[in-house]
């Protein structure tokens, strides 16, 4: 657990020439302290780490006790993140494309969250992403997953992998590389500590533990997990509890800790104050406090999915969002596997029409790749295509009747691993206008979009429903198709069907947003198998 400012220096694997680097760096903005990561990316993708640094600012007591960031804890953040900038230019890291900076909870809850982020900007130049709890669950995955793939006990077994942060935990089921389950709750150890605040000293721990208690019933409740299941838990307290516990941890292994050995630190921790937490372990106050709520949210974990041990990774939030830098791929392929192996989980719950949905979204991918001189959007849209194809009739569960609107809502108030909640909103929308009426700015959800965002949802829901209509007999006969502009209209040459009557007046009677959007009518046409015309 770091002090009030700590620098960690870790020697460089081998000489490079500043050719093969890069300088990035990262910043993660907590409940209790902001921390930044600053490494070197190697040509062939790896990543050296040059140097940690953590500062105190308790912005989660400001969040979690009275709902808005003060002045004076903003001017902290400011006067931090200034000294952050010099270092940053010390190190020749002076573009955007070179920073990412991140902020949790204790921001993103904050009822007056625009004009802190606004504050930091106007004084130090700095852009800072408030990212939702998806967000957050996806980068934590993205940094502990080498270390599970590669662990032999880990590689095919269930884990549940956990962070206890200040404001709330987080909770994956990965089994072989998927992440089955993710959910936030909002159990953290500042957060617990705050709510409890003037409860009488004697029945506090008590007061806690029933409070932990309960979020975990609802933990084991909720993850569809199968005897055993290990447990990996990250986060700076229970890393705090393997140091001492294992003084030569390498920071490059997992550790094994005995569940009864962190109760035993834990029970240690919570009979002290804080002032003699800061005395015995050498801690920051803010650190102190949250240390003993912290390690019994992770013993009380443990003993829900009955482990006698867990392990513990040297992996945080930077990790991950140093790695993805270093990829220079946020949707990359294992993430799009992820988003639909949870589409299709979603989708199955809803009892959709599988064949059929799994076919729409082929031909759908198939469209915005030989469409994108037209619609000219980022590849990461073709994922949110694919996505709102598999679950475009998901509604009908609910009724036949306004199914598009159904599954609109029934994506909305779902979660797929791997998407935020303002992904999951345009892949609701897209859905939502795969039939029926054109996207209108009064329509709920739609409003709220910006221009980008509007024009993007209208493009994909055109390219959807004339998906829907080439599988309008649901056959699945047409599964290739070429592509052509021919004065004026879209030509869709299909080889191998000699009947295409039925695509075509589904075509004629649902393909009028792909005109108006595009400024192309849809003429289907049938093609030799060689795929030359008729």
């Amino acid at each position: 657990m770091p002090d009030r400012l700590t620098t960690i220096h870790e020697p460089h694997r081998g000489a490079a020439t500043p050719s093969q680097t890069r300088p990035v760096a990262v910043i993660d903005i907590g409940s209790a302290s902001i921390r930044m990561a600053i490494g070197e990316i190697v040509s062939d993708g790896s990543i050296r780490l040059l140097e940690s640094l953590s500062q105190d600012v308790d912005l989660g007591h400001d969040t979690y006790t009275r709902g808005r960031i003060g002045q004076k804890t903003t001017e902290g953040c400011v006067l931090v993140l200034r000294s952050y900038r010099q270092l940053l230019q010390e190190y020749g890291i002076t573009k955007a494309e070179q920073v990412r900076i991140v902020a949790t909870s204790a921001v993103r809850e904050a009822t007056n969250r625009m004009s802190f982020l606004d504050r930091i900007y106007v004084a130090t130049g700095m852009e800072i992403e408030a990212i939702d709890q998806a967000e957050v669950n996806r980068i934590t995955y993205l940094g502990v997953q080498p270390m599970i793939e590669t662990h032999p006990t880990l590689t095919d077994a269930q884990s549940i992998v956990t962070e206890v942060g200040g404001g709330s935990t987080k909770v994956l089921l990965v089994q072989s590389g998927n992440v089955i389950y993710s959910n936030t709750y909002q159990l953290g150890s500042q957060r617990l500590r705050e709510s409890l605040d003037g409860a009488p000293r004697g029945s506090l721990v008590e007061l806690m533990r029933s409070e932990v208690r309960r979020t975990m019933d609802r933990v084991r409740s909720d993850v569809p997990w199968e005897a055993p299941a290990e447990v990996v838990a990250l986060g700076g307290d229970i890393r705090f509890a393997a140091h001492r516990l294992f003084p030569h941890w390498s920071r490059d292994e997992l550790a094994c800790l005995k569940v009864d050995e962190i109760v035993a630190l834990c029970d240690e921790i919570l009979g002290l104050s804080v002032d003699d937490i800061v005395r015995r372990f050498q801690v920051s106050y803010p650190d102190a406090s949250v240390l003993g709520p912290a390690l019994l949210c992770y013993v009380e974990l443990a003993r829900t999915f009955d482990r006698k041990q867990l392990y513990v990774g040297n992996v945080n939030l930077r990790d991950g969002l140093l790695r993805e830098m270093a990829t220079e791929e946020v949707w990359s392929d294992d993430l799009a596997h992820q988003i639909t192996r949870s589409a299709l989980d979603l989708g199955r719950k809803y009892q959709f029409d599988l064949p059929h949905a799994q076919h729409v979204a082929d031909l759908s991918r198939q469209l915005f790749d030989q469409l994108t001189d037209d619609h000219q959007l980022d590849p990461r849209f073709s994922i949110l295509l694919h996505t709102a194809a598999l679950l475009h009739e998901i509604g009908g569960f609910v009724s036949s009747r306004s199914l598009h609107k159904h599954s609109m809502y029934l994506i909305q108030q779902s979660d797929l691993f791997g998407l935020t909640r303002t992904d999951m909103l345009l892949v609701a929308l897209v859905a939502r206008y795969h039939r029926g009426a054109t996207p209108k700015p009064t329509h709920l959800g739609y409003s709220k979009l910006d221009r980008d965002q509007r024009i993007a949802v209208t493009k994909l829901a055109a390219l959807l429903r004339v998906a829907t209509a080439l599988d309008a007999s649901r056959s699945g006969h047409i599964s290739e198709f070429t592509c052509q502009r021919n004065d004026g209209k879209l030509v869709i040459a299909i080889p191998g069907v000699d009947d295409l009557s039925i695509e075509q007046l589904a075509l004629d009677r649902n393909g009028l947003l792909f005109q108006q959007i595009f400024g192309m009518s849809v003429l289907l046409r049938q093609a030799e198998q060689d795929g030359s015309n008729h």
